[in-house]
């Protein structure tokens, strides 16, 4: 499947203020790409990239006085298989997980383990260690917050979200992965597009979409708590220990987040001399 996808991000500022992104695509999908993905900045301003320390493609620039607008606009041929279920797959014991790994398994700005431990273990100690109690997680997670754009805010961590019971779909991705953590489940936050091409249209503005992996059976998997089912179509765009590691934008200085358009839709040829269609 062909699926035409890139944003429009408008920041305004007063003074010329740094920016580092978070947008592109992640180099693991980069031989999918039917037409060149380039960030384009108006106005044209120098920028470059490099590649953090969990492999994602960070693009720095200045935003001049008065501001800027970055837009990306792309298609990419995807296999639109859902997310794999693998039932089997076992959990580690934590002295058995690889170095790397292990990272995952300790608290983090947004996923206060310590916070959360008792109650997880409290929720989830009798269930089956490895699908199983990740799936348990999972459906509590759903089940317990209740989405709305209205509920976000940068500030918001899991343990907030648990308290609250409302957020935004990062919120769901840090609950889950600080209860996965604390049943010594390695778990890591994934943000990227996810267009709802495969379920009844979501009314509302397209946006990004946050979800996790974990560490079972010697691989990653991938969950989604906030849908609490396997999608398809996700493409990714960058991962880490949570939102912090997986910032779309981090400005170092007062900037004005001033227009915000995300497109992500199912096309059936390659035709880039018309702008993406429009969301209803």
């Amino acid at each position: 499947m062909l699926i035409r996808t890139g944003y429009d991000i408008r920041y305004e500022t007063e003074v010329a203020t740094p920016l580092m992104a978070m947008l592109s695509l992640h180099p693991s999908r980069n031989r999918d790409l039917r037409t060149p993905h380039r960030i384009v900045t108006t106005p044209e301003v120098p920028m470059y990239d490099y590649t953090d320390a969990f492999g994602n493609i960070c693009t720095r620039l200045t935003v001049p006085a008065g501001g800027l607008t970055l837009s990306c606009d792309f298609v990419i041929e995807d296999s639109f298989q859902k997310d794999p279920y693998s039932p089997d797959a076992i959990q580690h014991r934590v002295e058995d997980l690889p170095d790397d790994v292990l990272v995952y398994l300790l608290g983090s700005r947004y996923c206060e383990t310590d916070r959360l431990s008792d109650t997880a273990w409290g929720l989830f100690g009798h269930v089956a260690p490895g699908w199983e109690r990740v799936a348990a997680i999972v459906a509590f997670t759903h089940n317990h917050i209740t989405f709305g754009y209205q509920h976000a805010r940068p500030t918001k961590t899991a343990w907030d979200a648990h308290q609250e019971q409302l957020g935004v779909c990062r919120d769901f991705a840090h609950l889950a992965i600080t209860l996965c953590r604390c049943m010594n489940i390695p778990a890591r936050y994934c943000t990227g597009y996810l267009g709802d091409i495969d379920i009844p249209p979501i009314p509302g503005p397209m946006d990004f979409s946050a979800w996790f992996d974990v560490y079972l059976g010697g691989g990653w998997h991938t969950f989604d708590a906030r849908h609490n089912k396997q999608r398809a179509g996700r493409l990714l765009m960058a991962r880490g220990r949570d939102a912090t590691d997986t910032a779309l934008t981090t400005t170092f200085g007062p900037a004005q987040l001033a227009g915000f358009h995300v497109h992500t839709d199912k096309v059936e040829t390659i035709d880039m001399s018309s702008p993406p269609a429009a969301r209803p």
